[in-house]
């Protein structure tokens, strides 16, 4: 405890600075890049292939994969949106513990 007290500043300033830096990392690497990536080609050919096969199928089987992507789309957004709060609440704590750290404590 006597540790924590001591160097109270450093580890608050320490641990506002690491958590606005993994806030910025996150939400860099979490922003769209521009084009398409090598996962959603590889969906997109996996759907055309499923499509040119299931032509002649049932309409049953065609509702199922509607359905499924509809789950899938709700999924990702779900993801994403999560992805967006982590992201700002890290930056927010990691401001609120930099800005503690340097107010002086009255006594």
């Amino acid at each position: 405890m006597e540790f924590f007290l001591t160097h109270k500043k450093v580890i608050l300033r320490v641990l506002g600075a690491f958590l606005l830096l993994v806030g910025f990392v996150t939400f860099f690497w979490a922003t769209p890049k521009e084009g398409v990536s090598a996962n959603e080609l590889a969906a997109m050919n996996v759907a055309r292939m499923e499509a040119k096969v299931a032509g002649s199928s049932s309409s049953t089987s065609t509702s199922q994969q509607n359905n499924s992507s509809k789950f899938l789309e709700k999924l990702q957004a779900t993801k994403a949106d999560q992805l967006k709060y982590l992201t700002i609440f890290m930056m927010l704590f990691g401001i609120g513990f930099l800005a503690y750290s340097f107010f002086k404590k009255e006594e």
